[in-house]
């Protein structure tokens, strides 16, 4: 019997955006991923060593437009050969399909693992061990596969994924094909999703590059014919000929050959600030604090101090971030619609006065 050689496996890392959800601590200079959101390191170093051992270093790339390389070195202590530049802001369509290009040009039949670099995940052990089993499957059966998390709860702002039939999995592990992905849902149908044994959508995936480009080619043309760009060696280019997609528009939502498996690891997207009040100590009334902050009957808050000192006085389900240069306060229940808020807001209020960044987050 023939059996395929193990394939190499490279990792890829989503670390564009700015992260607005999160403003002001976040800002364009310096985003989220570049905070100590869920633990005391920035969230992209976190993820970076949740895959050191699995791959080796040279196989590591990171995905990130020009601005933030440097930035990223110096938290990460990167050379500048690990990183692939975004000119343009395209989505993960475009991005994606340059990395895969670009990994099945250099170690044909290689195997590509994408990952985003502000997710929180635990325990790392059961999360490489879903990734290999993700690589086995993805090698064997030639299939494009979405790691699912099995949700815990509700949760509007995450996209689903309705799984199909069963498919043979590591001893372990689950694995399905792809029914269908469904797009972040309101309360209601949240709650139905999950009851349905709908999963989330992590936006953690492992492919052949390989696979992916035919995949890409039969789905999402336009960008294929882009990437003869990248063969004369003008990734801007590449970048300018294609339009802004994601790359589950592009070609997940479009394939037939989608597969998911469930993950077993614990697993947050840090996308707002209610991801942070998950993952922080809440006290006896409900509130959520980092900082010198000082309450009277105060509950269900959420603040965040910065150098100076927070009072918060006989109020409720408030979100209160303090940076050097600007306070946030607002309704905490309104927090998931901080980003259309900030496009009311002058320019001037979101950088950072005098080319300063804002504070860390305490703790």
């Amino acid at each position: 019997m023939h059996v395929k050689p193990e394939p190499s496996v490279w990792v890829t890392i989503l670390a564009g955006g700015a992260g607005h959800r999160f403003w002001p601590l976040s800002t364009p200079e310096r985003p989220k991923q570049l905070l100590p959101l869920a633990s005391s390191q920035p969230l992209i170093l976190d993820t970076i060593e949740r895959v050191r051992g699995f791959v080796p270093g040279e196989r590591l790339r990171v995905l990130a437009g020009e601005d933030l390389v440097e930035p990223i070195r110096g938290a990460t202590g990167l050379g500048r050969e690990s990183f692939m530049v975004e000119t343009r802001a395209r989505g993960t369509g475009p991005v994606l399909a340059r990395a895969a290009w670009e990994i099945e040009r250099a170690d044909p039949g290689a195997i590509m693992v994408s990952l985003h670099s502000d997710h929180m995940i635990e325990p790392v052990e059961a999360f490489r061990d879903v990734l290999a089993a993700a690589v086995d499957i993805a090698h064997r059966d030639r299939l494009l596969l979405a790691v699912a998390a099995p949700p815990d709860r509700p949760e509007t702002g995450y996209g689903y994924i309705r799984p199909g039939e069963a498919l043979p999995a590591p001893a372990g592990h689950r694995a399905y094909r792809v029914g269908a992905f469904v797009e972040k849902p309101g309360p209601t149908r949240a709650a139905r999703y999950v009851e349905e044994g709908c999963r989330w959508n992590t936006g953690i995936f492992v492919w052949a590059a390989g696979v992916f480009l035919q995949e890409l080619e039969r789905c999402a043309p336009e960008i294929t014919c882009a990437l003869p760009h990248l063969e004369t060696g003008d990734t801007g280019a590449f970048f300018e000929a294609t339009a802004r997609i994601s790359v589950d528009e592009a070609v997940l939502e479009r394939s037939e050959r989608v597969a998911c498996i469930d993950a077993s690891f614990r697993w947050d997207d840090v996308g707002s600030w209610e991801s942070l009040a998950r993952n922080r100590p809440v006290d006896e009334r409900g509130n959520v604090i980092e900082g010198e902050v000082h309450l009277s009957g105060s509950a269900d808050n959420i603040a965040l101090a910065g150098s100076g000192r927070l009072a918060l006085l006989g109020v409720r389900d408030l979100l209160v971030v303090q940076t050097e240069h600007v306070t946030l306060v607002m309704p905490r229940s309104e927090s998931p619609r901080l980003k259309e808020y900030l496009q009311g807001l002058p320019p001037r209020l979101l950088q950072p006065a005098s080319g300063r960044g804002p504070d860390s987050p305490p703790g």
